[in-house]
């Protein structure tokens, strides 16, 4: 298996942040098949260990204009923004479509750098949903140890206070994790860089 750019943790640190997180504790819409759930605090420790693929799935536009965290070794974004955009009036956003290529760019990916169906992977989109439904996606491919980013990378929308509405509950960049608004080309969308 590829060796990831992370430190070396302790394989008792890496067991107590994978199961930091029980399912009953996570909002239907961020429960996966597999029931791998990690806060960014918890994938911050398990990134420590250099067996732990970490893909930022966001769309393009999310990685070019928030950044992305340091530790991220690869972008493959899940959905995509369609050349004829649609505005969502209802959610007060354009809507995102499924990126057809998912999961052959995500395939390729994990053969050329080592990453077999029981490997390690943290899947991290902006809050959580998104993570969900991809790390259910690779389940069905046979990826057996895939951890969904429960808060992802912007975190959930406060629910009262000053900042109501606003995402500033957790999340990576909330939690003061390592990120950069540049990208490495080994981080950038392998279909990018053709």
């Amino acid at each position: 298996m590829l060796k990831f750019s992370h430190g070396i943790l302790s394989v008792a640190l890496i067991l107590s942040s994978a199961v930091g997180v029980q399912a009953n504790d996570i909002p239907k819409n961020k429960q996966t098949k597999l029931g791998l759930y990690l806060t960014a605090a918890e994938a911050g420790d398990m990134l420590a260990n250099e067996d732990v693929l970490f893909v930022d799935i966001r769309s393009r536009a999310e990685v070019a204009f928030l950044g992305l965290p340091k530790q991220v070794d690869v972008h493959i974004p899940y959905m995509v923004m369609p050349m004829m955009a649609a505005f969502n009036e209802e959610k007060g956003v354009y809507d995102l479509e499924l990126n057809p290529d998912f999961p052959v760019d995500f395939k390729s990916y994990a053969e050329a750098h080592g990453v077999s169906s029981d490997s390690r992977i943290i899947l991290m989109c902006r809050s959580g949903s998104r993570s969900a439904r991809a790390a259910d996606l690779l389940a069905d491919m046979g990826y057996t140890q895939v951890y969904s980013l429960i808060d992802g990378y912007e975190g959930d929308k406060a629910k009262e206070g000053p900042g109501k509405g606003q995402r500033l509950v957790n999340g990576w960049r909330n939690a003061g994790l390592e990120w950069s608004y540049k990208q490495t080309p080994q981080q950038v969308y392998p279909a990018d860089l053709f």
